[in-house]
């Protein structure tokens, strides 16, 4: 089995320097993004709850895993954390590389939508 990166106790009571070291050394060592996302999730909670600024913590990290690492659920569950790390057309970026079916469904039923049924009912609308 494998050892985590941290225990809870750790992650919310080490020095920012230390956690962002071990933390790149963990994903440039696994590139798990998953685990990576979650560990950066509670530092957020940490952020809120603690006297120590995480906000904005890791970012190139962040940014690197949302647009260039393979889709996964936990960073389609997580993403809206992050939307702070992004300009807003990178934010599309983002959204389109983690929802990119979903994207292409959508614009495939809104058109048979127009095609089928609104147009039809326009033409009825003027007789």
């Amino acid at each position: 089995m494998k050892k985590p990166l941290f225990i809870p106790e750790q992650l919310f009571s080490l020095k920012p320097k230390t956690i962002e070291k071990r933390m790149n050394h963990y994903y440039q060592d696994t590139r798990d993004a998953k685990s990576t996302i979650q560990f950066l999730v509670a530092l957020q909670v940490r952020d809120e709850l603690g006297g120590e600024d995480f906000s904005f913590f890791m970012k190139g990290l962040v940014r690197r895993i949302f647009l260039k690492s393979k889709t996964s659920r936990t960073l389609r569950r997580y993403y809206i954390y992050f939307k702070e790390y992004f300009s807003s057309k990178e934010w599309k970026l983002v959204y389109l590389h983690l929802f990119a079916a979903k994207s292409f469904i959508k614009e495939k039923v809104e058109k048979v939508m127009n095609q089928v049924i609104m147009t039809p009912l326009r033409g009825l609308v003027g007789s």
